[in-house]
């Protein structure tokens, strides 16, 4: 129902990234994120338009009650994320495209961490989890300018053993992605801890 919106209404961004985006920022340190700007950041900072008043409240509420709501579950030691289920019968095209969307969704995931900023104080853990996502991104994008430099790659032998290779990265950056958020979440809660509450004065 999201996808079949979001492809209605033009939405320039995949969603399997607009996935990892909405994680990202729901467990990102900077507290002027808010759901209503990452939905809106999707078009480029503007809603699409729409025909009714109606149409608007059931994508946003799909979007935010929905979508937003379900992954934010995932804060959760016990519920880790999962990332986009994918061809992997051995083929060249299905390389390409396994690159492709890995590649835009820890792009979605770090843009929705970082909230638009160019820094962000992240804790230790976080910070490492960010650094193999960046090295495992530099190889999706390794992985697609191969095959697009040699499409008619046809090596079954080969082609295997990289597949198993990428189910194995793929738990790698499944489990990352899950230890960022969850350092980042602890993070938070100990920061909203930390600020002291203003008492009514009595008179």
């Amino acid at each position: 129902m999201v996808r079949a919106l979001l492809d209605r209404h033009a939405c320039p961004v995949p969603f399997h990234a607009v996935r990892t985006r909405f994680l990202g920022n729901i467990a990102t340190p900077m507290f002027s994120a808010s759901p209503l700007q990452v939905v809106e950041g999707l078009w480029g900072g503007e809603l699409p338009e729409f025909d009714s008043m109606a149409e608007a409240e059931t994508l946003i509420g799909l979007l935010v009650q929905g979508l937003w709501n379900d992954l934010a579950q995932h804060q959760k030691r016990s519920q880790p994320f999962r990332l986009a289920r994918l061809p992997m019968e051995a083929t060249a095209p299905n390389l390409r495209y396994f690159g492709k969307v890995r590649m835009e969704e820890l792009d979605g995931f770090v843009d929705g961490l970082f909230a638009g900023e160019d820094e962000v104080d992240l804790s230790e853990r976080a910070h490492v989890a960010v650094g193999l996502l960046g090295e495992m991104h530099a190889m999706m994008v390794g992985i697609v300018d191969l095959v697009d430099r040699d499409p008619m790659a046809d090596d079954r032998t080969q082609l295997e053993i990289t597949f198993h290779g990428l189910r194995d990265l793929t738990r790698i950056m499944e489990g990352e992605i899950h230890e960022a958020v969850l350092s980042c979440t602890r993070a938070r809660r100990q920061m909203l801890e930390g600020i002291p509450t203003m008492n009514p004065t009595m008179h």
